[in-house]
């Protein structure tokens, strides 16, 4: 365990350059104290490492020492292999880069991890988007990607939905790229606020001849989390109580959205004497539910909002007229 840590002590040093004692601790989920240790010992085992003293001060690495890459496990070795898949990085236009990366780890590799790994492409394959929709056309994302890698600033024209497209301009500073179910985002700042931009409906930009410094504070994977919990927050913020067969239920895991699907799963509703369970289910709008509840037929009953359920009652009733006239 502790020739692991040390391994990757080194490699943090030789990866980020000049980190504290504490700073290391963070990374490696141990105490100052252990890390002190590990220190003088990487020192007895002829690593060149020192310590730099004062308020900017801490551990680094002497200048022009790199250590080769080894002590891969078999699980470690696939697993880079597993990341390195082309869809995406091919989208960001670092398809050649990734497979330039992987010849140059296969000709370092011992060749029983070489086989071990190179069989990754051949049983393994990721696909991105969801069922029954197709991955986003995003033509410009190789262009936003070299400027959130460069930090340069974007002038972007963009297509906004909110009810109706809407056209607008914005200059932003582009903090990172995530992907989501086959849908590219950027993140970025814009007027000092940060923002989140779908790819696809960047329709034109602009690179500014124009740096910008990323706050200091901003963590991309954090602030992903929070806004897309805020983000479903928004769009489902409508609860609707319906009524469910064992049927209806099964059912409803498929045919209403992720987000209804998921909190019926975490309900803790229990069945009443005829096997119904009442339900609490999260919806868009009322204009949603009643599309959406209508595919469960009879294996459903709306208890709540009033209009929801006079809502059903019309619709059931028009379907009826509509089959008695053919009759």
């Amino acid at each position: 365990m502790r020739a692991s840590r040390l391994l990757s002590l080194l490699l943090l040093l030789q990866s980020r350059g000049r980190l504290t004692a504490q700073e290391l601790a963070d990374e490696l989920e141990v105490s100052v104290r252990t890390v002190y240790r590990d220190v003088e010992a990487l020192g007895a085992a002829g690593v060149p490492v020192y310590a730099e003293r004062g308020p900017a001060g801490g551990y680094r690495l002497l200048d022009g020492y790199r250590t080769r890459l080894t002590g891969l496990t078999s699980e470690e070795a696939e697993s880079l292999f597993l990341a390195g898949m082309p869809g995406p990085a091919a989208e960001l236009g670092l398809g050649t880069v990734v497979a330039a990366a992987q010849l140059k780890l296969q000709a370092a590799l011992p060749q029983e991890l070489r086989s071990r790994a190179g069989r990754i492409r051949e049983r393994f394959h990721l696909d991105t988007p969801g069922w029954f929709r197709h991955a986003d056309e995003t033509p410009l994302l190789s262009t936003i990607a070299d400027a959130v890698w460069n930090q340069r600033r974007l002038d972007i024209r963009y297509r906004r939905w909110g009810g109706r497209a809407i056209e607008v301009r914005r200059t932003v500073d582009p903090l990172g790229l995530v992907l989501k179910a086959g849908v590219w985002y950027l993140v970025a700042r814009a007027d000092d606020d940060l923002r989140t931009y779908r790819v696809a409906r960047v329709l034109e930009l602009t690179a500014v001849d124009e740096g910008f410094d990323r706050p200091d504070d901003f963590d991309l994977t954090d602030f992903w989390a929070d806004w897309s919990e805020h983000f479903e927050q928004r769009m489902y913020g409508m609860r609707v109580t319906v009524r469910m067969s064992p049927t209806g239920l099964g059912r409803a895991q498929f045919l209403l959205s992720l987000v209804a699907a998921r909190a019926l799963r975490d309900s803790t509703a229990e069945p009443d004497a005829d096997g119904w369970t009442t339900v609490e289910v999260p919806v868009e709008s009322l204009d949603h539910a009643e599309v959406d509840l209508m595919r469960l037929g009879p294996d459903a009953e709306v208890v709540g909002p009033p209009e929801l359920r006079d809502r059903m009652i019309a619709r059931v009733a028009a379907m009826a007229a509509v089959y008695e006239t053919r009759s």
